[in-house]
């Protein structure tokens, strides 16, 4: 159970409720433990009567007596049974709730390439599946487990002290059962990690196959998808059921052994009896309600003995994400106002998961207010300067500085709440337009995100839909066209009102028209802000205060579009092929 130390956090953050939980437990259990006594003086009175001991009054008055204790011990142990599960249950949920943020805060703190490495969908089921088995191990199978240990601290000196023939006769079948869990639990641990494994594997699966339905179906390969999913139903039916068959030994077996101690109660307790070596037939009939009262509990230490394996088995794939190291991290606490000015002093980046060096040995500075355009070929380390700006990667050598400092000794928040980044591939979430310009800025009004979308040609767009602003999006702005979603993500940038403005290649969809008005808007908008754009097309570029274009990861030209256009080079070319593009 060592990959379950890492819930002693939380149960020492909820010590009190579940201190009170276990003794709530404890005295539910307790309470029940009075009727089988009673049922034996019961029984007692009868005989005593049958023997004219004593009058049918007085047998009565004992048995009603009997009886009222009884029902008072039940109802006051199913009332502490309530409590019980109103502590250790919430506790369980308490430590789902902690856990499942912990693990999404870490999520969110680690770096592009692990998620690069991971897929989504077993990312999901880590969060979701896995820690779900997790609070079982955190709530039932603790107050189960209180309640198993209760009863045989409680029973098992009892029954000897009543009757040590018939308890040691009585109690034979469990030391049996005790050694089979064992050796089935080592089985189900095995079979468990299989099938969260299983699990995480059909979440990335489904998962991709609904992100990409539109390709699925533009390629017609639903029967091959299809065939898929029926491979892995298959394979996850066997892995389940491989895990069932070693499940549905528990209580068979139990079941049986317990049995077995009920035989031996009654042959036992019934030879004892007629040799007079215990007085009354009552404790033979207390012998059959204690035993039938350990029949749950010793059926649910296989129960529990599964959900324990499970929970094991599911904190330790936890563990691997939470034990994984951020690559980017936040060393500065002393949060800085950020100014604008940017510098790249020799830098070289390496992608890790590829080994491709997307920089090479890169030196340029941008002032604090100028608008920097850079072009080059796909694959040329474009995207990655703006990547390296917003320390979204540390880079493999050199320094980007922003204000003379290194981005590493900047409060990692601190410079990325100055950034406003508008991505190639806007991401747009399964929320109101409104909202989704909204994260740029919360506090913003209505009237605020209408003017940044007047500013990102979008307005009308947004009218012409049913319920205007309030329009749903579907997953990651499917509702909208390519050109609508790259709108709407630089009108989220222009809510924000950043210092620095990444802009990477975001008018890829936009026609020439609309990108010539966007592109008016946003030079008055970036008047007094640090703009960075990357861009393919030249008329993006060519109002910039200077225009760096990259060629394998290098810099090979620099300069204004004047300069750039009066030499031969990369530049020119585009844009002579460009402009007769646009006149044809």
């Amino acid at each position: 159970m060592k990959e379950l130390k890492h819930l002693n956090k939380y149960f020492k953050k909820y010590w009190f409720k579940l201190l009170l939980g276990i003794l709530i437990t404890i005295i539910a259990r307790i309470f029940s433990l009075i009727m089988p006594s009673y049922v034996n003086k019961s029984i007692q009175a009868v005989e005593e009567y049958m023997a004219d001991v004593i009058t049918l009054s007085d047998a009565k008055g004992l048995l009603l007596q009997y009886i009222l204790i009884i029902i008072g011990a039940a109802i006051l142990s199913g009332l502490f049974t309530f409590l019980m599960r109103q502590t250790i249950i919430n506790v369980s949920r308490y430590i789902e709730y902690d856990l499942k943020n912990e693990v999404f805060d870490h999520y969110q703190l680690l770096s592009l390439n692990f998620y690069k490495s991971n897929r989504i969908g077993d990312l999901m089921n880590r969060i979701s599946e896995d820690v779900s088995q997790v609070r079982m191990y955190g709530g039932p199978a603790i107050m189960y487990g209180i309640q198993t240990l209760t009863l045989f601290v409680c029973l098992v000196p009892l029954m000897f002290i009543k009757a040590p023939t018939l308890a040691t006769y009585t109690l034979l079948p469990l030391p049996i059962l005790s050694i089979l869990i064992y050796k089935i639990s080592k089985i189900i641990h095995k079979r468990s990690t299989k099938v969260q494994e299983y699990l995480s594997t059909l979440s990335t699966f489904t998962q991709e196959s609904f992100s990409g339905i539109s390709v699925i179906k533009a390629y017609s390969i639903e029967p091959r998808v299809n065939e898929e999913m029926r491979n892995l139903a298959i394979e996850g039916k066997d892995t389940s059921m491989s895990l069932a068959k070693v499940n549905a030994w528990f209580f068979p077996l139990m079941i049986l052994l317990i049995g077995i101690s009920n035989i031996f109660v009654i042959y036992i307790g019934g030879r004892q009896y007629i040799n007079g070596e215990i007085e009354t037939v009552g404790i033979i009939a207390e012998f059959i309600l204690y035993v039938n009262m350990l029949t749950w509990p010793v059926a649910v230490v296989g129960w529990l003995t599964s959900i324990v394996q499970r929970a094991e088995a599911s904190q330790k794939r936890i563990n691997e994400f939470l034990q994984e190291e951020p690559a980017i991290k936040n060393i500065v606490a002393e949060h800085k106002s950020i100014h604008g000015d940017i510098e790249f002093k020799n830098v070289t980046f390496t992608y890790e998961d590829t080994e491709i060096t997307a920089l090479n040995n890169v030196s340029f500075k941008v002032k604090a207010g100028e608008t920097v355009a850079i072009l080059g070929k796909t694959g040329s380390g474009k995207s990655t300067i703006l990547d390296l700006v917003a320390r979204l990667y540390d880079v493999s050598s050199g320094e980007v500085l922003v204000d003379g400092v290194p981005v590493q000794q900047l409060n990692l928040d601190s410079l990325r709440k100055a950034i406003g980044a508008v991505p190639q591939d806007a991401f747009l979430f399964s929320d109101t337009i409104e909202n989704n310009i909204r994260f740029g800025n919360e506090n913003a009004t209505h009237e605020d995100i209408v003017e940044v979308a007047k500013k990102a040609v979008v307005h009308k767009n947004i009218q012409g839909f049913a319920k205007k602003y309030d329009t749903i999006l579907g997953e990651r702005g499917i509702t909208l066209s390519g050109g609508q979603k790259q709108r709407v993500s630089i009108a989220r940038a222009l809510l924000k009102d950043p210092k620095i403005y990444l802009f990477d290649d975001c008018l890829s969809a936009v026609d020439t028209e609309t990108e010539e008005e966007i592109l008016n808007n946003l030079k008055k908008v970036s008047e007094s802000k640090t703009t960075l754009i990357v861009s393919h097309r030249v008329s993006s570029a060519k109002n910039a205060d200077k225009i760096i274009v990259l060629d394998q990861g290098k810099i090979i030209q620099e300069g204004t579009h004047e300069e750039l256009n009066n030499q031969e080079g990369y530049y020119k070319d585009l844009y002579i092929n460009q402009l007769s593009g646009k006149e044809s």
